[in-house]
């Protein structure tokens, strides 16, 4: 005789064990020098976080965490414009020249690449400089050149559902990307807050704490 056993929400990890599946986490606290990008990846939307650091060097920009070539371009574009502009942000520009800093992805073993982080990077960057701290229910996407402007970049609808299973309630984008958003699903548009920045001026005005 086959018994029965009835499974609810009190047993179920008994025969199904811990969940092995883990989402993206927005920040839990407003920090100084970690900025929360938004990505496209072959499986779909996801949040990249950015740590930078800074220590007593020559100048030197240390990139760790499986980048590749086109991210790595973009973390030098906005290295080299932050330092270029460092005055507008409240910074020393000899801090540079005084300091090594590194920028890192978390999660090594993951290879990433693609141009959308350059905002975030050079965010992250003018809050470890300026000791401003960003804002934990933000995530943000877009290129950088080098004169600061917020290039248009792709995976919208990916990027803003990352966004959304994270909980993160507001995201910054490119005024260029506009009409992909007025295109997302109405489930999407309800769930989350978008603003729209021209460049890394604007981002910095929503972003970082006063």
């Amino acid at each position: 005789i086959l018994k029965t056993k009835k499974i609810d929400i009190t047993n179920i990890k008994k025969y199904l064990g811990e969940k092995e599946i883990f989402f993206d986490e927005k920040q839990k606290n407003d920090k100084i020098g970690v900025a929360t990008g938004l990505c496209y990846t072959d499986s779909g939307g996801g949040l990249t976080v950015i740590e930078v650091n800074n220590f007593p060097g020559k100048g030197k920009l240390l990139l760790t965490g499986k980048l590749g070539e086109v991210m790595k371009e973009s973390a030098m574009i906005a290295f080299d414009y932050v330092k270029s502009n460092a005055v507008n942000f409240s910074i020393n520009p000899s801090d540079f020249s005084l300091n090594d800093v590194h920028i890192h992805f978390p999660e090594g073993g993951i290879p990433k690449d693609g141009p959308s982080a350059g905002i975030a990077i050079a965010l992250a960057i003018i809050s470890r400089f300026s000791k401003k701290s960003i804002k934990k229910d933000f995530a943000l996407t877009g290129e950088i050149d080098l004169q600061g402007n917020a290039l248009p970049i792709g995976g919208l609808r990916e990027k803003a559902s990352a966004a959304v299973r994270a909980k993160i309630k507001n995201i910054l984008v490119p005024e260029k990307n506009k009409r992909e958003i007025e295109e997302l699903p109405k489930e999407l548009k309800e769930n989350i807050n978008v603003f729209y920045m021209n460049s890394i001026k604007n981002a910095v005005d929503i972003i970082l704490n006063k």
